[in-house]
């Protein structure tokens, strides 16, 4: 075969692109000059008039025999298509159903934040994240100390955990510099601070990462306003600073006796607001209790939105309790502080972790100040509150943390049946539904 035969189904489709763009430029100079100035020869309107309706039908030319030529190459196996009816079904109905699931607010930061989205986007695409930006530690604090940006680092986390991208890239965005200035620096926060200088706000640079991510939901930082946690410990003392208040309390053998943000009156993003009034259910934690649900819920028209609110509240409970901050709590303790700042209807339900944990784990734990949050329910059911225990653990890497997948579903089933949004054949759908996702995500 002569090398001009291979060549000219595309030298055929190039030849049509060009003609479309022809078409353009003959429907734009028409418009241009029937609109612009305003033609009133009655010879000169119908000219133009012909010359637009002349760029339409050189446009349709173009198309269809551009689709022509497409289809040719495809024919002759320049082009490799292949379709598979059923994964395409199976996407579909898959997209269909995460599309109709509840919409879901979960309240937090840190590490158990992203951990348990993880899991969610696997039940619904109706989440929206709103996310604390008091931190001032680690990468997060530089990036805020050096650009004047809010602090990246937990929504980077949930942002990746919401995400649908390759291993290769959360690896990436993940990475942290060895050496240098850049040193223990994350590239994601880095790449969250680059969209920032390139975008009018905060809010939109978060947004275009989730965009470019392909971000399932919504992430959302609780204000634009440059918020910082000020605790007053029971000695009397004042600390400002969000990675300063646990470390402090240890230090002054002093426990955390009222937290604050400043400024007082910070406002949250408006979208915030509305997904909150949309709720089907609202969550808050896991997370530090004081560092990441409670900063969230001072914004005072947050915390007043979630009072209002007709959803199904729960609280995840932590697994360990964390130095500085929750030492000595038990199940009931995490809510009653809740409730102590937030008020009764901030929390319809609790969800805590069976003790499973394995002795030498326990003790690892217990030499580092943290042991595990005793479930009492007596406490809890005097308070009004739902209980589900269940056994939640993830040991991995000598660390305990949430199972993602496991606490997922066990929202999932709480919200509806709580809620009563669906029918029992609806709960299997998403329950089916879940489990052939899992199963493909092992794979």
């Amino acid at each position: 075969m002569k090398l001009i035969d291979w060549l000219k189904p595309g030298i055929k489709v190039k030849r049509w692109i060009l003609y479309a763009i022809l078409g353009i430029l003959i429907i734009s100079f028409g418009l241009n000059e029937l609109v612009q100035h305003r033609v009133y020869n009655i010879s000169y309107k119908i000219f133009f008039i012909f010359l637009n309706i002349t760029g339409i039908f050189v446009i349709y030319v173009s198309v269809t025999e551009g689709m022509k030529s497409i289809i040719a190459l495809i024919n002759k196996g320049y082009i490799k298509v292949s379709f598979d009816n059923e994964k395409i079904e199976n996407l579909i109905y898959e997209k269909r159903l995460l599309v109709k699931g509840p919409k879901i607010v979960v309240i937090g930061g840190g590490t158990g934040l992203s951990t348990m989205l993880r899991g969610l986007k696997y039940y619904t695409s109706n989440i929206t994240a709103i996310v604390t930006v008091a931190d001032d530690g680690g990468g997060s604090g530089d990036l805020r100390q050096d650009l004047g940006i809010l602090p990246p680092g937990d929504i980077r986390n949930c942002i990746l955990a919401l995400a649908d991208t390759e291993p290769l890239m959360e690896e990436l965005l993940q990475y942290r510099f060895k050496g240098g200035r850049l040193e223990n620096q994350s590239f994601g926060n880095l790449f969250l601070a680059a969209m920032d200088g390139i975008s009018e706000t905060f809010e939109d640079a978060v947004q275009k990462m989730s965009s470019v991510l392909a971000v399932t939901g919504k992430v959302l930082p609780v204000t634009l306003e440059n918020m910082k946690l000020k605790a007053e410990l029971e000695n009397g003392n004042i600390i400002e600073g969000e990675s300063l208040i646990p470390e402090e309390a240890l230090n002054q053998k002093s426990k955390i006796k009222k937290l604050t943000i400043v400024p007082e009156d910070a406002k949250p993003l408006a979208d915030a607001l509305t997904a909150i009034r949309e709720a089907d259910a609202i969550i808050l934690g896991p997370g530090s209790l004081y560092t990441s649900v409670l900063p969230n819920m001072l914004v005072k028209d947050i915390k007043a939105a979630v009072g209002k609110s007709k959803a199904y509240k729960i609280y995840v409970s932590n697994i360990m309790t964390q130095p500085g901050e929750t030492d000595g709590f038990k199940a009931s303790g995490h809510v009653k502080t809740i409730i102590d700042y937030c008020g009764k209807e901030a929390v319809n339900c609790i969800i805590a972790n069976v003790d499973n944990i394995p002795d030498e784990l326990r003790q690892k734990y217990l030499e580092d100040g943290s042991e595990v949050v005793e479930l009492d329910e007596e406490v809890l059911e005097k308070l009004d509150i739902d209980v589900v225990k269940v056994n939640l653990a993830n040991i991995r890497n000598g660390l305990i943390r949430h199972d993602s997948e496991h606490l997922a579903e066990v929202l999932m089933e709480t919200i509806m049946e709580n809620k009563l949004l669906y029918d029992r054949k609806k709960i299997l759908e998403y329950m089916y539904l879940s489990q052939r996702i899992k199963n493909k995500v092992r794979k």
